[in-house]
């Protein structure tokens, strides 16, 4: 069974040029969670989410898929 990705984060990061490490650093993670963030093998809560925005400057749902096709 295929896992779904449900958040954006990789792809928004790389789009804003910014790297897991910076993230780590921002949010004072480890980068291996980061990392894992990114792969959709775990989710951040939804309060990581909002400061994740908040440091991309963006709105939080640009960070997740969404449901409808």
């Amino acid at each position: 069974m295929s896992r779904k990705a449900i958040n954006r984060l990789k792809a928004v990061l790389a789009e804003q040029g910014k790297t897991n490490k910076w993230l780590a650093e921002k949010l004072c993670k480890n980068e291996t969670t980061i990392s894992r963030w990114c792969t959709n093998e775990v989710q951040p809560s939804m309060d990581t989410f909002v400061d994740i925005a908040k440091l991309l400057n963006i709105d939080v749902k640009e960070l997740i898929n969404s449901t409808k096709r």
